[in-house]
């Protein structure tokens, strides 16, 4: 099994959850984060005063599919989510040694 861990811009959410429903993705978790890569942030002005935003607001995925799956979804999530604008996102895949269903004691890929 693989956990996809996948950082998009937030307007990208639900067009990115309905290909990965189409995609057979069962399940997902979603966080409103912040952070900065190579864009380090930017500049705003408000009321006539211009100040720094250095974290911007991202939406971060984890997403547990069978290894299987992995390059399918990979794949999902980047054209989907991309706009061809810095700051699209970042894609981090790992391995995932056990899952388990709390309600049914489902484990590893039943799990999912």
């Amino acid at each position: 099994m693989k956990l996809i861990i996948a950082t998009i811009k937030p307007f990208k959410l639900e067009e990115v959850r309905e290909a990965l429903t189409e995609a057979g993705v069962r399940g997902m978790m979603v966080t409103e984060i912040k952070g900065f890569g190579s864009q380090s942030g930017h500049t705003e002005i408000y009321r006539g005063a211009e100040y720094a935003v250095n974290f911007v607001p991202k939406i971060k995925l984890e997403i547990v599919v069978p290894a299987s799956m992995a390059d399918q979804i990979i794949e999902t999530i980047t054209t989907t989510a991309k706009t061809g604008k810095i700051g699209d996102g970042k894609i981090f895949v790992l391995d995932v040694e056990q899952a388990l269903r709390v309600r049914t004691g489902d484990t590893n890929e039943d799990a999912l």
